[in-house]
């Protein structure tokens, strides 16, 4: 069982950053890719970002290439998404999710595909 805990949100203006956490329980995190999803309101939940399970391949989205960074700290059993030049169509709610050895890219971008989610932290950017 692995327990994830989102943090960092808030409410930015336009061109802002903001590091997003997500803190996870257990002494397997290293065995988990890790990914960032968001939803906005009306809308489905779609892939932000994903770190492999060892930490050699990380995917983005288009819309957040060059923009937001995924990294890990296994140490910490932490997952990062740092956002920078945040806009206003970043807005939504952010979420983390972890599965088991996860690494191919085709797998990581769905959400079905992962074992554990955490209960969301909420991004709003102003214009």
């Amino acid at each position: 069982q692995v327990q994830l805990v989102e943090s960092g949100g808030g409410l930015v203006q336009a061109g802002d950053s903001l590091r997003l956490s997500c803190a996870a329980s257990g002494r397997t995190f290293s065995s988990y890719a890790m990914g960032w999803f968001r939803q906005a309101p009306g809308k489905e939940r779609e892939f932000v970002a994903a770190v492999s399970w060892n930490g050699g391949n990380t995917y983005y989205t288009d819309s957040v290439k060059g923009r937001f960074t995924i990294s890990r700290d296994n140490a910490k059993n932490t997952v990062y998404l740092q956002m920078n030049s945040l806009k206003p169509e970043d807005t939504a709610v952010y979420y983390c999710a972890a599965r088991f050895l996860g690494r191919d890219y085709d797998v990581l971008i769905r959400p079905p595909n992962y074992h554990y989610w955490g209960q969301g932290t909420q991004v709003t950017v102003s214009s």
